[in-house]
């Protein structure tokens, strides 16, 4: 391939790649050696996932799948937390993990489904539908995961049937796919993503130790208030009380009242009968 047809051609292709070629045959007669002359050259083998990926992301963009608007929040404390992955795989060992360390109380249960090959599109949908209809004790959140492989391995998560049924889930998805540098069309549909199982863990369970601390913060911060309360609301009392007299001196004045009335009553009916006189 000519410096003039490859200079477009971004990436140099290796020993194993699957590649498209175009061009013509040359056969020099006199050496009896044939050569392909190329004009064009394509990736067939992750280059084509590669532009199917680009393909469908360009489109479910453009449908708004991918709109912050439409991503529903994630719990701060969930009490349910459904996990679809293979049950088999290290993933879910490192989520579980995670989550008893974090914080024990949450309820976790594990989605089985097959995360590559024939049947994981298939089995994925099916644990997204069973999780989205389960009322029993409802999930709170739900988290699509599996450890990395190559981008044929991952490639399920890039299925438009998984992207569309995690737009249709009431229920909030966090998506951890792979490693770090690896993206799936799940990903930018699920509410939240994550760059690793481990990550979605931690980011899914809030610390029980920063909880404990808080906890035993707002308890003091609690108790003084309710002390000061206290003493606010018995320096009130004691204010009252001092105002407040007793019944039995409030009876002897009344009844020394009843006493001058009754003499002020002798001493004018004396008045009016000396009068009379």
């Amino acid at each position: 391939m000519f410096r003039n047809r490859n200079r477009s051609h971004r990436e140099k292709p290796q020993d194993g790649s699957k590649v498209l070629l175009r061009g013509k045959i040359i056969l020099y007669e006199g050496r009896g050696d044939f050569q392909h002359s190329a004009d064009t050259l394509e990736d067939i083998g992750d280059g084509e996932l590669l532009r199917a990926f680009e393909q469908l992301k360009v489109k479910l963009q453009k449908e708004g799948l991918f709109d912050v608007k439409n991503k529903k929040s994630i719990p701060r404390l969930p009490k349910h937390v459904g996990v679809i992955t293979s049950p088999s795989g290290a993933a879910i060992q490192d989520v579980l993990n995670i989550l008893e360390r974090r914080f024990p109380a949450i309820k976790v249960t594990i989605l089985p489904a097959q995360v590559q090959g024939k049947e994981a599109i298939q089995q994925i949908r099916e644990a997204l539908i069973f999780a989205n209809r389960y009322k029993v004790f409802p999930f709170d959140v739900l988290l699509l995961t599996r450890g990395g492989g190559s981008l044929e391995d991952l490639w399920p998560f890039n299925s438009e049937t998984i992207a569309r049924t995690i737009a249709e889930i009431d229920i909030p998805i966090v998506s951890a796919i792979g490693h770090e540098s690896d993206t799936s069309i799940s990903d930018f549909v699920a509410d939240l993503r994550a760059p690793t199982p481990s990550a979605a863990a931690e980011l899914i369970s809030p610390d029980q130790h920063e909880w404990n601390d808080s906890l035993e913060r707002n308890k003091k911060m609690l108790l003084r208030r309710i002390s000061i309360t206290l003493k606010n609301n018995l320096a009130q009392i004691q204010h009252l009380k001092k105002r407040l007299q007793h019944p039995r001196q409030r009876l002897l004045e009344l009844n020394q009242r009843i006493d001058n009335l009754e003499l002020r009553l002798i001493n004018k009916s004396r008045f009016n009968e000396n009068k009379r006189l």
